[in-house]
């Protein structure tokens, strides 16, 4: 049992005998003496093999080891191509919700604009010797000339990457 659980785990790590003998400092010969169970490794060299096999001890003492088929990989493949699909599906939903993101932006700029025109500056008319009226009359200024200078880079921006994020036919 331990000769073919040797020979199956080195198969599957792709290691041929010469390379499992270099890394354990043996022999090649030793090592197809094991695999042909004519001779059997020690207690230490056994912790080596699970060492190099990153399989613990009782793994290579128990079962048998099936080789990997090529069944087990077609229900890689498999899983990968599940993968892939989910992350496809993930790729095209935040590209969505990006396009509709720009969409929103576009349309609140626009709220805002006709929100400002149809307001025509109140501010301008008010007491500003009241220090609340002053206070609030600036920072309303402040907003309105900024607004009104970033938005249209935003807009342009927005539309953009409207038209960039836009589902290809």
């Amino acid at each position: 049992m331990l000769n073919e659980n040797i020979k199956a785990i080195r198969k599957s790590k792709g290691l041929s005998q010469e390379e499992l003998a270099i890394k354990l400092n043996v022999v090649r010969q030793t090592i197809s003496k094991w695999e042909q169970g004519l001779s059997v490794p020690d207690a230490d060299m056994l912790i080596s093999i699970s060492e190099v096999f990153e399989t613990p001890v009782n793994i290579l003492l128990g079962e048998s080891v099936d080789e990997t088929r090529a069944d087990d990989l077609k229900v890689i493949s498999e899983k990968l191509e599940v993968i892939n699909l989910q992350l496809a599906h993930r790729k095209t939903t935040i590209q969505k919700v990006i396009h509709w993101l720009f969409i929103s932006l576009c349309v609140v700029i626009v709220f805002i604009f006709s929100i400002l025109i149809t307001l025509n500056s109140p501010y301008l008319g008010w007491d500003y010797n009241n220090p609340e009226t002053s206070v609030a009359g600036v920072i309303f200024h402040a907003f309105e000339w900024l607004f009104v200078r970033i938005s249209p880079f935003a807009l342009f921006g927005a539309i953009l990457g409207i038209c960039m994020t836009r589902k290809k036919v």
